[in-house]
């Protein structure tokens, strides 16, 4: 950072400091001037919330739409599951990947039957003394 640049924020920050010192003093010593601060505050809240509102609003009805598209990606995909798969092979049968690969599938298969059963005995300890 540029010591031009530090100066110059810590210079803007004493004037905003002395700044909303001599506001609130002002507010303090004029009642009618805090009034007016006052509803001047009040309606700058009132528009901040209102447009608030309205973006939130909008972000909720592009979640939903994003949500909503989601959905029918799924959909589809679950009601048409032979999408992808070449039209001459057949996607349930058990010849689609070799051997090897078939035989590895299989082993973590049992080691992850295996994982869930060991699992089961130690959540239910009762269940596994008898």
């Amino acid at each position: 950072m540029n010591s031009d640049n530090l100066t110059q924020l810590l210079q803007q920050g004493f004037h905003i400091t002395l700044g909303v010192t001599a506001s609130l003093v002002e507010t303090l010593q004029d009642p009618q001037k805090r009034t007016e601060n006052l509803s001047q505050l009040r309606s700058e809240l009132d528009q901040l919330a209102t447009e608030l509102a309205a973006k939130g609003e909008m972000t909720e009805q592009e979640a939903r739409d994003f949500i909503s598209t989601l959905l029918n990606q799924v959909s589809k995909q679950q009601s048409s599951p032979t999408e992808g798969f070449p039209s001459n092979i057949d996607p349930t049968s058990t010849e689609i990947a070799p051997p090897d690969v078939q035989l590895e599938v299989q082993e973590l298969t049992a080691q992850i039957a295996a994982i869930r059963t060991e699992l089961e005995k130690l959540n239910n300890p009762d269940s596994g003394a008898s």
